[in-house]
C-alpha cells in the first residue's frame, strides 16, 4: 500500500502572506488579532477578527478570474500556488491526470449573498451577478485550484466545520492509498467575514468581547475565556506517494501515517461529556498508524475558547429602542 507524505506548504493567513512568514510569525508569537476594517463595525459587539491583510489575488490569478472568485477560493489558489512551488514538482502536464484536489471550507463564498442582496432588494434584481451561485458554492475552491493548474485527478470539498482542514488531509491520505492519485493538493480555506455571518456569530454569543485587547482575545482553556475570535485564510499542503517523493529526492515535511474519524451524536456544538466518541477516534488513528500512545509528541487540540459561566455573559447587541405609540 503507498504511503501519502506532505512535500509542500502553501499559506495565506492574519500573520503571514505565506508559508515561511506565517511560520516566523507563529515561532515570534505574534498574533493575527485585530480591529475589524473589513466592514463598519462599529454598531457590533465584536468588533476585533483575525483578517488577512494585504492579500492581493492578482499576485495569483488573472483579474478576469478574480472578479468571478469568492475570496475563500481566492485564498485557496495563492496558498496551492505557494504549495505547488514548495513541493518542486514534475512538470504538472506530465502528472495532471494522477493529481487531484481537496479543499476544505465551513462556509464557502457566503459574502457573495452579502454584496448581492442589496441589489435584490433596492429593486435591481438584473444587476445581481450570474456568477453568484459559482462564487458561492462550497466546492468551488477545489473546482478554482483544478481549473488554475489544470490538475483532472479526483476533486471534492470536505464540510465539517472546525474540522473541516483535517478532513481533506484524511481524504487525500485515502486517494493515495487507494490508487486514485499519485499527488493532492489537500487543505481548507475560509473568508467569511461578512456583516451577515458577524452578527449571527454576535447573536449566538460565541465571540470574545476583548475589544480594548485584541492581541489577547484568543485564549483557549484561560480560566477567564470568553470565547473564540472568528478569522479566514487558507493553507494547503502538496500530499503526495512517499515513493515518488524519494525517486526525486523531495523534501518531507512530514508522512500521514494514520487518521480516523468519529461523531459524538450528540450536540450541534458541545462536545459529548465523557470524550468516548474523541478517544474512538484516538485509538483507531493509532491502530491505522500501528503506533502506541507512548509514540505521541504532540497534541493540537480544538481550542474553541467557548465561555464558561465565570467567564461573563457573552457578546449581546445593544437593546433596540422602545417604538413610541399614540392613540388617535
Amino acid at each position: 500500500m503507498a504511503r501519502a507524505v506532505i512535500t509542500g506548504i502553501g499559506a495565506v493567513t492574519p500573520v503571514g502572506l505565506s508559508a515561511p512568514e506565517t511560520w516566523a510569525s507563529l515561532l515570534a508569537g505574534r498574533s493575527g488579532v485585530r480591529p475589524l476594517t473589513r466592514f463598519d463595525a462599529s454598531g457590533f459587539p465584536v468588533r476585533n477578527a483575525a483578517d488577512v491583510q494585504g492579500f492581493d489575488p492578482l499576485t495569483a490569478m488573472p483579474r478576469k478570474r478574480a472578479r468571478r472568485t469568492a475570496r475563500f477560493a481566492q485564498l485557496a489558489i495563492a496558498a496551492a500556488k505557494e504549495a505547488l512551488a514548495d513541493a518542486r514538482l514534475p512538470p504538472l502536464g506530465e502528472i495532471t491526470d494522477r493529481f487531484g484536489v481537496t479543499i476544505a471550507t465551513a462556509l464557502g463564498g457566503l459574502e457573495v449573498i452579502d454584496d448581492e442582496a442589496p441589489r435584490l432588494f433596492g429593486g435591481a434584481p438584473a444587476r445581481v451577478t450570474p456568477f453568484l451561485l459559482p462564487m458561492l458554492l462550497a466546492n468551488m475552491a477545489s473546482s478554482a485550484v483544478s481549473i488554475q493548474f489544470g490538475l483532472r485527478g479526483p476533486s471534492n470539498t470536505p464540510v465539517g466545520a472546525c474540522a473541516s482542514g483535517t478532513i481533506s488531509l484524511m481524504e487525500a491520505r485515502r486517494w493515495i492509498e487507494a490508487g486514485e492519485a499519485d499527488y493532492v493538493l489537500a487543505g481548507g480555506a475560509e473568508g467569511g467575514l461578512t456583516p451577515t455571518v458577524w452578527a449571527a456569530l454576535c447573536a449566538l454569543g460565541a465571540l470574545s468581547t476583548r475589544n480594548d485587547a485584541p492581541e489577547k482575545a484568543s485564549r483557549p482553556f484561560d480560566r477567564d475565556r470568553d470565547g473564540f475570535v472568528y478569522g479566514e485564510g487558507a493553507v494547503v499542503f502538496v500530499v503526495e506517494r512517499d515513493d515518488l517523493a524519494r525517486t526525486r529526492e523531495a523534501g518531507v515535511y512530514a508522512e500521514l501515517a494514520g487518521a480516523a474519524m468519529t461523531s459524538d451524536a450528540c450536540h450541534e456544538t458541545a462536545p459529548q461529556p465523557q470524550g468516548e466518541a474523541a478517544a474512538l477516534a484516538i485509538r483507531r488513528a493509532l491502530a491505522d498508524a500501528h503506533a502506541g500512545p507512548d509514540e505521541v509528541d504532540l497534541i493540537v487540540a480544538h481550542g474553541t475558547r467557548s465561555s464558561t459561566g465565570s467567564a461573563g455573559a457573552p457578546a449581546r447587541f445593544p437593546s433596540p429602542p422602545r417604538r413610541a405609540w399614540s392613540a388617535t
